[in-house]
Protein backbone atom coordinates (compact mmCIF):
# COMPACT_ATOMS: atom_id res chain seq x y z
CA UNK A 1 0.00 0.00 0.00
CA UNK A 2 1.29 3.79 -0.94
CA UNK A 3 1.17 6.37 2.14
CA UNK A 4 -0.39 9.27 0.37
CA UNK A 5 -0.39 12.24 2.58
CA UNK A 6 -2.51 15.25 1.84
CA UNK A 7 -2.51 18.91 3.51
CA UNK A 8 -4.90 21.76 1.75
CA UNK A 9 -3.83 25.16 1.02
CA UNK A 10 -5.64 27.90 -0.59
CA UNK A 11 -4.65 29.02 -4.03
CA UNK A 12 -6.45 31.99 -5.86
CA UNK A 13 -8.11 32.79 -8.87
CA UNK A 14 -8.51 29.69 -10.66
CA UNK A 15 -11.34 28.73 -12.76
CA UNK A 16 -13.46 25.71 -14.34
CA UNK A 17 -11.13 23.52 -16.74
CA UNK A 18 -12.03 24.58 -20.46
CA UNK A 19 -13.30 28.13 -19.32
CA UNK A 20 -9.89 29.26 -21.31
CA UNK A 21 -10.11 31.64 -23.98
CA UNK A 22 -8.68 30.84 -27.39
CA UNK A 23 -5.12 31.02 -28.21
CA UNK A 24 -3.11 31.98 -31.43
CA UNK A 25 -2.61 28.57 -33.43
CA UNK A 26 0.71 27.13 -32.41
CA UNK A 27 0.83 28.81 -28.87
CA UNK A 28 -0.71 26.71 -26.10
CA UNK A 29 -3.30 27.35 -24.12
CA UNK A 30 -3.00 28.65 -20.87
CA UNK A 31 -3.40 26.43 -17.66
CA UNK A 32 -6.77 26.81 -15.36
CA UNK A 33 -4.26 28.52 -13.18
CA UNK A 34 -3.39 31.20 -15.46
CA UNK A 35 -6.76 31.26 -17.03
CA UNK A 36 -8.39 32.22 -13.94
CA UNK A 37 -6.37 35.56 -13.15
CA UNK A 38 -8.79 36.94 -15.61
CA UNK A 39 -12.10 35.30 -14.70
CA UNK A 40 -14.56 36.62 -11.85
CA UNK A 41 -18.18 35.91 -10.67
CA UNK A 42 -21.11 38.42 -10.71
CA UNK A 43 -24.33 37.54 -9.28
CA UNK A 44 -27.44 39.34 -10.44
CA UNK A 45 -30.45 39.58 -8.69
CA UNK A 46 -32.82 36.71 -9.58
CA UNK A 47 -36.11 38.01 -11.41
CA UNK A 48 -38.89 36.29 -9.06
CA UNK A 49 -39.89 33.95 -12.21
CA UNK A 50 -37.54 31.09 -11.16
CA UNK A 51 -36.88 31.99 -7.42
CA UNK A 52 -38.46 29.95 -5.01
CA UNK A 53 -36.77 29.59 -1.76
CA UNK A 54 -38.82 26.97 -0.66
CA UNK A 55 -39.03 24.67 -3.28
CA UNK A 56 -36.94 22.97 -5.67
CA UNK A 57 -35.38 24.60 -8.41
CA UNK A 58 -37.50 22.97 -10.99
CA UNK A 59 -40.78 22.93 -9.52
CA UNK A 60 -43.51 24.65 -11.78
CA UNK A 61 -40.10 26.23 -14.36
CA UNK A 62 -39.57 25.80 -17.42
CA UNK A 63 -36.11 25.53 -17.14
CA UNK A 64 -34.99 26.10 -20.40
CA UNK A 65 -36.96 29.66 -20.79
CA UNK A 66 -35.28 30.80 -17.13
CA UNK A 67 -31.34 29.31 -18.52
CA UNK A 68 -32.28 31.68 -21.94
CA UNK A 69 -33.69 34.58 -19.58
CA UNK A 70 -30.49 34.55 -17.19
CA UNK A 71 -27.89 34.32 -20.00
CA UNK A 72 -29.86 36.93 -22.12
CA UNK A 73 -29.71 39.54 -19.17
CA UNK A 74 -25.88 38.04 -18.92
CA UNK A 75 -24.98 38.63 -21.79
CA UNK A 76 -26.17 42.41 -21.71
CA UNK A 77 -24.36 42.84 -18.68
CA UNK A 78 -21.15 41.59 -19.95
CA UNK A 79 -21.31 43.36 -23.17
CA UNK A 80 -21.57 46.64 -21.18
CA UNK A 81 -18.70 45.85 -19.09
CA UNK A 82 -16.46 44.81 -21.77
CA UNK A 83 -16.83 40.98 -20.02
CA UNK A 84 -17.17 37.70 -21.94
CA UNK A 85 -19.96 35.35 -20.28
CA UNK A 86 -18.73 32.20 -19.85
CA UNK A 87 -20.83 29.80 -17.72
CA UNK A 88 -24.25 30.94 -15.74
CA UNK A 89 -25.82 29.00 -12.73
CA UNK A 90 -28.93 29.60 -10.79
CA UNK A 91 -28.18 29.83 -6.89
CA UNK A 92 -32.10 30.05 -5.36
CA UNK A 93 -30.90 29.28 -1.90
CA UNK A 94 -29.22 33.16 -2.26
CA UNK A 95 -32.36 34.61 -4.80
CA UNK A 96 -29.31 35.40 -7.25
CA UNK A 97 -27.97 33.95 -10.71
CA UNK A 98 -24.04 33.29 -10.65
CA UNK A 99 -22.35 34.23 -14.13
CA UNK A 100 -18.70 33.29 -14.64
CA UNK A 101 -17.37 36.35 -16.90
CA UNK A 102 -14.14 36.59 -18.14
CA UNK A 103 -11.65 39.82 -18.09
CA UNK A 104 -10.56 41.81 -21.48
CA UNK A 105 -6.71 41.02 -21.49
CA UNK A 106 -5.10 44.08 -19.46
CA UNK A 107 -7.83 44.99 -17.70
CA UNK A 108 -7.42 45.77 -13.96
CA UNK A 109 -10.02 43.71 -12.29
CA UNK A 110 -9.96 45.21 -8.60
CA UNK A 111 -11.54 48.65 -10.93
CA UNK A 112 -14.33 46.01 -12.80
CA UNK A 113 -15.03 44.50 -9.64
CA UNK A 114 -15.73 48.22 -8.31
CA UNK A 115 -17.82 49.08 -11.63
CA UNK A 116 -20.20 46.07 -11.96
CA UNK A 117 -20.97 45.92 -8.05
CA UNK A 118 -22.76 49.10 -8.51
CA UNK A 119 -24.59 48.35 -11.04
CA UNK A 120 -28.27 48.30 -9.93
CA UNK A 121 -29.01 44.54 -11.28
CA UNK A 122 -25.60 43.01 -9.69
CA UNK A 123 -26.42 41.33 -5.96
CA UNK A 124 -22.69 41.43 -5.93
CA UNK A 125 -19.30 40.53 -7.67
CA UNK A 126 -16.10 39.02 -6.35
CA UNK A 127 -13.00 37.16 -7.27
CA UNK A 128 -12.70 33.52 -8.55
CA UNK A 129 -11.67 32.14 -5.60
CA UNK A 130 -9.72 28.13 -5.49
CA UNK A 131 -9.15 25.90 -2.98
CA UNK A 132 -6.52 23.18 -3.59
CA UNK A 133 -5.19 19.93 -2.09
CA UNK A 134 -1.25 19.16 -2.29
CA UNK A 135 0.54 15.97 -1.36
CA UNK A 136 1.93 16.00 2.30
CA UNK A 137 3.80 14.32 4.55
CA UNK A 138 -12.30 -5.62 5.61
CA UNK A 139 -8.87 -7.22 5.66
CA UNK A 140 -7.92 -3.57 6.13
CA UNK A 141 -10.77 -2.94 9.25
CA UNK A 142 -8.18 -3.79 11.59
CA UNK A 143 -5.50 -1.33 11.18
CA UNK A 144 -8.75 2.04 10.31
CA UNK A 145 -7.84 4.08 13.66
CA UNK A 146 -11.58 4.48 13.97
CA UNK A 147 -12.12 0.93 14.56
CA UNK A 148 -10.17 0.83 17.93
CA UNK A 149 -10.05 4.55 18.73
CA UNK A 150 -13.81 4.57 18.08
CA UNK A 151 -15.30 0.92 18.39
CA UNK A 152 -16.56 1.11 15.57
CA UNK A 153 -17.95 -2.39 15.28
CA UNK A 154 -19.68 -1.20 18.38
CA UNK A 155 -21.17 1.79 17.29
CA UNK A 156 -22.42 0.32 13.90
CA UNK A 157 -24.41 -2.04 16.34
CA UNK A 158 -26.36 1.28 17.33
CA UNK A 159 -26.22 3.20 14.41
CA UNK A 160 -24.93 2.92 10.49
CA UNK A 161 -26.34 6.41 9.46
CA UNK A 162 -29.50 4.63 7.59
CA UNK A 163 -30.56 7.28 5.14
CA UNK A 164 -29.16 10.10 6.70
CA UNK A 165 -27.59 11.97 3.27
CA UNK A 166 -24.25 13.23 3.35
CA UNK A 167 -22.81 15.33 0.33
CA UNK A 168 -19.11 15.44 -0.21
CA UNK A 169 -17.97 18.10 -2.43
CA UNK A 170 -14.64 17.24 -3.26
CA UNK A 171 -13.06 15.26 -6.65
CA UNK A 172 -14.45 12.30 -8.74
CA UNK A 173 -15.07 8.86 -7.02
CA UNK A 174 -14.47 5.10 -8.23
CA UNK A 175 -18.19 4.43 -8.95
CA UNK A 176 -16.71 0.96 -9.38
CA UNK A 177 -14.64 0.31 -6.60
CA UNK A 178 -15.70 -2.95 -5.02
CA UNK A 179 -16.19 -1.21 -1.58
CA UNK A 180 -17.78 1.83 -2.93
CA UNK A 181 -20.32 -0.26 -5.59
CA UNK A 182 -23.80 0.47 -4.39
CA UNK A 183 -22.79 2.75 -1.57
CA UNK A 184 -22.77 6.33 -3.87
CA UNK A 185 -27.05 7.05 -3.98
CA UNK A 186 -25.98 9.86 -6.77
CA UNK A 187 -22.84 11.15 -8.35
CA UNK A 188 -22.58 14.17 -10.06
CA UNK A 189 -20.22 16.81 -12.13
CA UNK A 190 -20.02 20.28 -11.58
CA UNK A 191 -16.66 20.88 -13.05
CA UNK A 192 -17.00 19.84 -16.70
CA UNK A 193 -19.90 17.78 -18.93
CA UNK A 194 -17.87 14.65 -18.83
CA UNK A 195 -19.09 11.38 -16.65
CA UNK A 196 -17.48 11.58 -12.97
CA UNK A 197 -14.02 10.13 -13.38
CA UNK A 198 -12.15 7.82 -10.93
CA UNK A 199 -10.14 10.73 -8.79
CA UNK A 200 -7.74 10.02 -5.70
CA UNK A 201 -8.72 12.11 -3.11
CA UNK A 202 -12.69 11.69 -3.66
CA UNK A 203 -12.59 8.29 -3.68
CA UNK A 204 -10.32 8.29 -0.45
CA UNK A 205 -12.95 10.63 1.09
CA UNK A 206 -15.90 8.59 0.03
CA UNK A 207 -14.75 5.28 1.06
CA UNK A 208 -14.08 6.61 4.94
CA UNK A 209 -17.15 8.08 5.13
CA UNK A 210 -19.87 5.16 3.47
CA UNK A 211 -17.67 2.23 2.05
CA UNK A 212 -19.17 -1.28 2.57
CA UNK A 213 -19.38 -2.75 5.68
CA UNK A 214 -19.87 -6.50 6.06
CA UNK A 215 -18.62 -7.96 2.57
CA UNK A 216 -15.37 -9.30 3.25
CA UNK A 217 -12.98 -6.86 1.94
CA UNK A 218 -11.49 -3.55 2.25
CA UNK A 219 -12.56 -1.51 5.11
CA UNK A 220 -16.00 -0.50 6.84
CA UNK A 221 -17.31 3.17 6.10
CA UNK A 222 -18.14 5.20 9.63
CA UNK A 223 -21.66 5.73 7.96
CA UNK A 224 -22.07 2.79 5.65
CA UNK A 225 -25.46 2.66 5.50
CA UNK A 226 -25.52 7.03 4.72
CA UNK A 227 -27.25 7.97 1.69
CA UNK A 228 -23.72 9.46 -0.10
CA UNK A 229 -24.01 12.17 -2.41
CA UNK A 230 -20.50 12.33 -4.74
CA UNK A 231 -20.53 15.98 -6.31
CA UNK A 232 -17.51 16.12 -8.11
CA UNK A 233 -16.74 20.29 -7.22
CA UNK A 234 -13.02 19.32 -7.68
CA UNK A 235 -10.87 18.22 -10.15
CA UNK A 236 -7.45 16.21 -9.94
CA UNK A 237 -4.64 18.10 -10.99
CA UNK A 238 -1.86 16.34 -13.15
CA UNK A 239 1.25 14.21 -11.39
CA UNK A 240 0.81 11.25 -9.50
CA UNK A 241 0.63 12.95 -6.16
CA UNK A 242 -3.35 13.47 -6.52
CA UNK A 243 -3.35 16.67 -5.76
CA UNK A 244 -6.59 18.80 -6.86
CA UNK A 245 -8.28 22.07 -6.73
CA UNK A 246 -11.53 23.73 -6.92
CA UNK A 247 -13.04 27.20 -7.81
CA UNK A 248 -15.44 29.36 -5.93
CA UNK A 249 -17.83 28.44 -8.81
CA UNK A 250 -18.11 24.58 -9.02
CA UNK A 251 -18.13 24.70 -5.18
CA UNK A 252 -21.22 26.86 -5.21
CA UNK A 253 -23.35 24.74 -8.27
CA UNK A 254 -22.38 21.80 -5.94
CA UNK A 255 -23.57 23.44 -2.62
CA UNK A 256 -26.63 24.75 -4.30
CA UNK A 257 -27.55 20.87 -5.95
CA UNK A 258 -26.94 19.15 -2.28
CA UNK A 259 -29.38 21.86 -0.60
CA UNK A 260 -31.93 20.69 -3.37
CA UNK A 261 -31.26 16.89 -1.92
CA UNK A 262 -31.84 17.84 1.58
CA UNK A 263 -28.62 17.07 2.27
CA UNK A 264 -28.26 16.43 5.88
CA UNK A 265 -24.37 16.39 6.36
CA UNK A 266 -21.80 18.60 4.52
CA UNK A 267 -18.03 17.09 4.40
CA UNK A 268 -16.01 19.85 2.79
CA UNK A 269 -12.38 18.44 2.86
CA UNK A 270 -11.01 21.18 1.17
CA UNK A 271 -9.65 24.61 2.67
CA UNK A 272 -8.94 28.17 0.65
CA UNK A 273 -9.56 32.15 1.16
CA UNK A 274 -12.94 33.46 3.01
CA UNK A 275 -15.41 33.52 -0.29
CA UNK A 276 -18.85 35.60 -0.14
CA UNK A 277 -20.91 33.20 -2.48
CA UNK A 278 -19.57 30.32 -0.71
CA UNK A 279 -20.11 31.83 2.77
CA UNK A 280 -23.90 33.11 2.18
CA UNK A 281 -24.65 29.61 0.55
CA UNK A 282 -22.93 27.55 3.83
CA UNK A 283 -24.72 29.76 6.48
CA UNK A 284 -28.25 29.34 4.16
CA UNK A 285 -27.09 25.21 4.65
CA UNK A 286 -26.91 25.78 8.41
CA UNK A 287 -29.59 27.63 8.56
CA UNK A 288 -31.49 24.63 7.49
CA UNK A 289 -29.75 22.66 9.85
CA UNK A 290 -27.73 21.42 7.88
CA UNK A 291 -24.35 19.70 10.10
CA UNK A 292 -21.23 21.44 7.56
CA UNK A 293 -17.72 19.85 8.58
CA UNK A 294 -14.74 21.13 7.30
CA UNK A 295 -11.04 20.39 7.22
CA UNK A 296 -8.88 22.62 9.38
CA UNK A 297 -5.41 23.81 7.57
CA UNK A 298 -2.83 24.21 10.31
CA UNK A 299 -1.29 26.51 8.04
CA UNK A 300 -4.29 29.31 7.24
CA UNK A 301 -5.03 31.79 10.07
CA UNK A 302 -7.90 30.45 12.16
CA UNK A 303 -7.88 26.92 10.18
CA UNK A 304 -8.44 28.56 6.63
CA UNK A 305 -12.15 28.83 5.09
CA UNK A 306 -14.56 27.62 5.53
CA UNK A 307 -13.45 25.96 9.17
CA UNK A 308 -13.12 29.01 10.41
CA UNK A 309 -16.77 30.18 9.88
CA UNK A 310 -18.57 30.32 12.64
CA UNK A 311 -21.23 27.38 12.77
CA UNK A 312 -18.65 24.90 10.56
CA UNK A 313 -17.31 22.07 12.27
CA UNK A 314 -13.30 22.39 12.02
CA UNK A 315 -11.78 19.04 12.24
CA UNK A 316 -8.19 18.24 12.46
CA UNK A 317 -5.73 15.84 13.49
CA UNK A 318 -3.43 18.42 15.65
CA UNK A 319 -4.36 21.26 17.25
CA UNK A 320 -4.17 24.31 15.05
CA UNK A 321 -2.71 27.47 16.47
CA UNK A 322 -5.64 30.58 16.61
CA UNK A 323 -8.08 28.24 16.50
CA UNK A 324 -9.59 26.77 20.00
CA UNK A 325 -12.71 25.32 18.55
CA UNK A 326 -11.39 22.51 17.02
CA UNK A 327 -12.19 18.68 17.00
CA UNK A 328 -9.38 16.47 16.85
CA UNK A 329 -9.90 12.80 15.61
CA UNK A 330 -7.83 10.39 13.51
CA UNK A 331 -5.90 11.73 10.80
CA UNK A 332 -2.78 9.53 10.35
CA UNK A 333 -2.50 6.19 8.46
CA UNK A 334 -6.44 5.58 7.65
CA UNK A 335 -7.02 3.00 4.98
CA UNK A 336 -9.12 3.47 2.54
CA UNK A 337 -10.65 3.13 -0.90
CA UNK A 338 -8.15 4.01 -3.91
CA UNK A 339 -9.20 4.40 -7.65
CA UNK A 340 -9.11 1.22 -9.70
CA UNK A 341 -10.44 -0.94 -7.28
CA UNK A 342 -7.64 -0.47 -4.77
CA UNK A 343 -6.99 0.75 -0.74
CA UNK A 344 -3.94 3.15 0.37
CA UNK A 345 -3.00 4.71 3.56
CA UNK A 346 -3.78 8.35 3.76
CA UNK A 347 -3.13 10.73 6.52
CA UNK A 348 -4.27 14.74 6.80
CA UNK A 349 -7.37 16.86 8.01
CA UNK A 350 -8.97 15.97 4.92
CA UNK A 351 -9.95 12.78 5.99
CA UNK A 352 -10.57 13.65 9.89
CA UNK A 353 -13.07 15.28 8.74
CA UNK A 354 -14.25 12.59 6.58
CA UNK A 355 -14.26 10.52 9.72
CA UNK A 356 -16.05 13.23 11.84
CA UNK A 357 -18.95 13.40 8.62
CA UNK A 358 -19.46 9.71 8.78
CA UNK A 359 -19.98 9.91 12.63
CA UNK A 360 -22.34 12.84 12.55
CA UNK A 361 -24.56 10.46 10.01
CA UNK A 362 -24.72 8.10 12.88
CA UNK A 363 -25.40 11.27 15.01
CA UNK A 364 -28.23 12.33 12.38
CA UNK A 365 -29.99 8.67 12.19
CA UNK A 366 -30.08 8.24 16.49
CA UNK A 367 -31.47 11.71 17.20
CA UNK A 368 -33.15 12.96 13.54
CA UNK A 369 -33.81 16.19 15.21
CA UNK A 370 -30.91 17.45 17.22
CA UNK A 371 -30.11 21.14 16.89
CA UNK A 372 -26.88 21.97 15.87
CA UNK A 373 -26.59 22.97 19.90
CA UNK A 374 -27.28 19.47 20.95
CA UNK A 375 -25.10 17.70 18.32
CA UNK A 376 -22.28 19.75 19.87
CA UNK A 377 -22.84 18.53 23.18
CA UNK A 378 -22.67 14.76 21.85
CA UNK A 379 -19.62 15.08 20.08
CA UNK A 380 -18.24 17.37 23.75
CA UNK A 381 -19.36 14.04 25.66
CA UNK A 382 -15.91 13.43 26.72
CA UNK A 383 -15.45 14.59 30.20
CA UNK A 384 -13.13 12.72 31.59
CA UNK A 385 -10.34 14.54 30.23
CA UNK A 386 -12.11 17.58 31.67
CA UNK A 387 -10.76 19.57 28.83
CA UNK A 388 -12.05 23.76 29.20
CA UNK A 389 -14.05 24.86 26.51
CA UNK A 390 -10.75 27.06 25.35
CA UNK A 391 -9.09 23.65 24.07
CA UNK A 392 -9.27 21.77 21.34
CA UNK A 393 -11.29 18.48 21.94
CA UNK A 394 -10.45 15.51 21.16
CA UNK A 395 -13.91 13.09 19.73
CA UNK A 396 -14.85 10.40 21.65
CA UNK A 397 -17.27 8.80 19.12
CA UNK A 398 -18.44 6.25 21.58
CA UNK A 399 -19.85 8.78 23.89
CA UNK A 400 -21.00 10.84 21.29
CA UNK A 401 -23.06 8.02 20.63
CA UNK A 402 -24.30 6.94 24.17
CA UNK A 403 -25.71 10.42 24.42
CA UNK A 404 -27.62 10.55 21.16
CA UNK A 405 -28.75 7.35 21.86
CA UNK A 406 -29.51 7.98 25.28
CA UNK A 407 -28.07 3.83 26.20
CA UNK A 408 -24.20 2.89 26.53
CA UNK A 409 -22.87 2.06 23.52
CA UNK A 410 -19.81 0.52 23.51
CA UNK A 411 -17.70 -0.64 26.74
CA UNK A 412 -19.02 2.18 29.41
CA UNK A 413 -16.82 0.59 32.04
CA UNK A 414 -13.93 2.76 30.21
CA UNK A 415 -13.22 5.83 28.58
CA UNK A 416 -12.59 5.15 24.71
CA UNK A 417 -8.41 5.28 24.20
CA UNK A 418 -7.34 8.99 23.00
CA UNK A 419 -7.15 9.91 19.49
CA UNK A 420 -3.30 11.10 20.15
CA UNK A 421 -1.96 14.46 18.38
CA UNK A 422 0.70 12.92 15.80
CA UNK A 423 2.44 15.04 14.27
CA UNK A 424 1.89 15.30 10.40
Amino acid sequence: MNLRRFALLPWLCLAVAGCATMQPRGMPAPSPVQAAQQQILVMLHAPPLHFRPDAGYTAGYDMARGDTARRRLGERVARQYGLRLLDAWPMPALGVDCLLMELPSGASATLLLRQVSADPRVAWAQPLHVYRTLGDDDPLYPLQPAASRWRLSELHAVATGRDVVVAQLDTGVDLAHPDLRGQIAEARNFVDDGAVPAEAHGTEVAGIIAARAGNGIGIAGIAPDARLLALRACWQLPGADGAAACSSFTLAKALQFALLQHAQVLNLSLTGPPDVLLERLLDAAMARGVTVVGAADAHAPGGGFPASLDGVLAVAGDPVGGRSRVWLAPSRDIPTTTPGGGFGLVSGSSFAAAEVSGLVALLRQLGPRMSATQLRDALAARTALGLGSERPKPIDACAAVVQAAGRCACDCGAPATGVGMPRR
